[in-house]
């Protein structure tokens, strides 16, 4: 019998924070619980790691897929627990853990598509009150459950993400240009980045899916070197080459592009989100919209010191240790 089932759809779809979440748990939950049997659901079975066992589903519609097709496998498997993302399939009755990573869809409404608003709103409330146990990725993110949805606190284990060992320092003398990094979207405000590069007179290079293709268009018409989905060898590069990493975002349930440009030895300046300033703490420097260029200088300035602090702040966070504490929140369950 399976202990723990995954639901791992997001591997190999190009869903950013989401995808890299799953990918990382996946290679790490192994090692942390080899006494356990693992499956992982997903649409692309070479992507599952050794130690993990993969259960092949196509899906066509998401909605679909987890009214029907997802229900239908796991009363084939009957999984002793199963983990899902934002929301749980329609029926199953088994006990289950649910990771949120944000409620963007709920404090900044006006910034996500009708649609996708809709839906999250639908299913995230009720599946945080079906599941057995709640994983929230910080605590900005355990807050927003508590307040808006009533979910206990003693359901909710907060788990922070890891940092990648693919993200790692190069030498000190920092690019020419600067990097946002993140999909494509005006919750992320690559506009502000690009306002605050023009001002320096330096290049902005963007990475990240292009989810509102109007916004992409405004971007590369303005000047944005836009770079779409890139693999992760190759952000990697990105990250070591920059001048520093912006983050100019509206909103964060956790901020893993902070985390990824502190581990690559780069200044990071961002908005004073309370989830960057959580996973950055006094390792970054903070600036609204309207006083990134400042801020930016600032960092430049400070870049020896911003590097040793964001290196040290970096090894606070690790993927292996994510992998423990959701084995802790699985046993609780078996």
């Amino acid at each position: 019998m399976i202990d723990v089932l995954l639901d791992a759809d997001v591997l190999g779809r190009q869903r950013t924070g989401d995808e890299t979440y799953v990918e990382n748990l996946l290679r790490e939950l192994p090692g942390a619980a080899p006494d356990l049997r693992l499956a992982a659901v997903t649409r692309f079975p070479e992507r599952v790691p050794d130690g993990v066992e993969a259960l092949e589903l196509r899906a066509g519609s998401q909605e679909l897929r987890m009214a029907w097709r997802l229900p239908r496998l796991l009363r084939r498997v009957r999984p002793r627990l199963a983990h899902f993302q934002h929301s749980l399939p329609l029926r199953g009755g088994g006990r289950s853990v649910l990771t949120v990573h944000d409620l963007s869809f709920e404090r900044e409404p006006e910034l996500m598509p009708r649609k996708d608003r809709w839906v999250f709103k639908t299913v995230v409330p009720r599946s945080a009150k079906r599941a057995n146990r709640v994983i929230a990725v910080s605590d900005r993110t355990r807050d927003d459950l508590i307040e808006l949805y009533g979910i206990a606190e003693e359901k909710i284990r907060v788990i922070p993400h890891g940092v990648d060992p693919a993200y790692s320092p190069g030498g000190d003398q920092g690019g020419g240009y600067l990097l946002f990094v993140g999909a494509v979207q005006r919750r992320k405000d690559p506009r502000a980045a690009l306002e605050a590069a023009q001002e320096l007179r330096m290049p902005l290079v963007v990475v990240g899916p292009e989810r509102e293709p109007a916004l992409a268009t405004e971007l590369r018409t303005l000047g944005a070197d836009l770079r779409g989905y890139v693999e992760k060898c190759e952000l990697a590069r990105l990250y070591r080459s920059a001048a520093a990493l912006v983050v100019p975002s509206r909103y964060e349930g956790f901020g893993l592009p902070v985390l990824e440009a502190m581990a690559s030895g780069i200044p990071v300046v961002a908005a004073p989100d309370p989830a960057l300033v959580e996973v950055a703490g006094d390792a970054a420097i903070y600036a609204d919209q309207a006083d990134l260029s400042g801020a930016i200088l600032h960092a430049l300035d400070h870049r020896a010191e911003l590097r040793a602090a964001g290196l040290e702040r970096a090894t606070r966070f690790s993927w292996a240790e994510t992998a423990k504490r959701t084995v802790d929140v699985y046993r609780e369950l078996l």
